[in-house]
């Protein structure tokens, strides 16, 4: 594990796994009918599948937390601990065992140090974070600056290459994001123009303002050539700090696509959704997705009918943009498809 996975992962915790109580729900926890009464944590666990073995919702986890204030940091949950299952007033409480405390002889001067676990996996999500990247609409694209040649007459670039590009705006910025125009999302009822996926190429740094200016690769993910899009890369890393939630209104949404482009998913693969700040989605929503059937042909009066929407599974918005959002599937019983349907849990 690297130093900067190991800083996020200590990140991934840092908000969400305060699991503070924020609001009450309508409907009480529910248990799972063979939730154990204390479980130890192990390397490789996380939040949400720990929760899972004793809710029926593991999203509500922050609501049935008890805090223990008797060791150092009560909201970090370790390999090794223990969580305990208890019932209060006949509400359910969980809890982590009072930790030991190890007295160190003078000859040992150092323990490894232990990773508090995350609250979903965040090696499903960092590329997402840090890289990916939806604009607005084929306007935004028209005002990207773009690149024009090498300043060696190359035709291909990568790390180090120097470059010229042009309608660059802003002289005060350093730092860009390369991409490539990608997939256009529109609203599949409406038809709605959504926003057009950025394909993530690389990184580069200014070098001389001008027209053209003047620029250096910094980091290469494949063949950068001419005509690639330049943006501002932004001045922060949206931090991966979560807590799982309800949205508080109606949210109705579907599912646009499906990393790699492929038509269907599962647990712990990403989506990408028709909602986003614009109708009122946040890091940290929790979202139910519905299978979307469509229509059938009734055998007997042979007119069509609409099926049913069946659950699928629940998945956790991670990043959102103006009119679209990223979502991680946390769950399913059954293959999550593009247009899918996605409500409030």
């Amino acid at each position: 594990m690297t130093l900067g996975t190991s800083c996020l992962i200590r990140g991934l915790v840092g908000l969400c796994a305060l699991l503070m109580v924020t609001g009450s729900s309508a409907a009480p926890v529910e248990l799972n009918p063979d939730h154990p009464s204390q479980y130890t944590v192990v390397k490789g666990d996380t939040l949400w599948d720990i929760s899972g073995r004793f809710l029926k919702s593991p999203w509500r986890w922050p609501e049935i937390w008890k805090a223990n204030t008797s060791i150092e940091n009560p909201h970090l949950i370790y390999p090794g601990d223990v969580i305990v299952l208890s019932m209060v007033n006949g509400v359910p409480e969980l809890r982590v065992l009072q930790r030991k405390t190890v007295k160190l002889s003078p000859s040992v001067y150092a323990e490894p140090l232990r990773e508090a676990i995350p609250t979903i996996p965040p090696g499903a999500i960092l590329p997402f974070l840090s890289e990916g990247m939806v604009l607005p609409s084929a306007v935004k694209l028209q005002r990207a600056g773009y690149i024009t040649a090498g300043v060696e007459d190359s035709i291909v670039f990568g790390k180090y290459s120097k470059i010229y590009a042009r309608g660059l705006r802003k002289p005060d910025v350093e730092h860009y994001q390369v991409f490539r125009p990608g997939r256009a999302f529109r609203h599949p009822e409406t038809g709605e123009e959504l926003g057009f996926e950025g394909f993530y190429l690389g990184d580069a740094r200014m070098i001389t303002y001008g027209d053209p200016s003047t620029l250096e690769i910094t980091k290469s993910r494949q063949e950068i050539v001419a005509e690639d899009r330049l943006v501002a890369a932004p001045e922060d890393t949206p931090a991966p700090y979560f807590q799982p939630m309800a949205p508080e209104g109606e949210v109705h949404g579907y599912v646009l696509a499906v990393d790699k482009g492929v038509a269907e998913t599962g647990r712990n693969e990403v989506v990408i959704l028709s909602i986003g700040e614009r109708e009122g989605v946040q890091p940290g929503h929790v979202l139910r997705v519905f299978r979307n059937a469509g229509k059938a042909v009734d055998p007997v009066k042979r007119g069509d009918y609409r099926l049913p929407e069946e659950s699928s599974g629940l998945l956790m918005v991670f990043r959102t943009f103006e009119k679209v959002s990223y979502g991680l599937i946390m769950n399913s019983i059954r293959s999550i498809h593009v247009n899918d349907v996605v409500r409030q849990p």
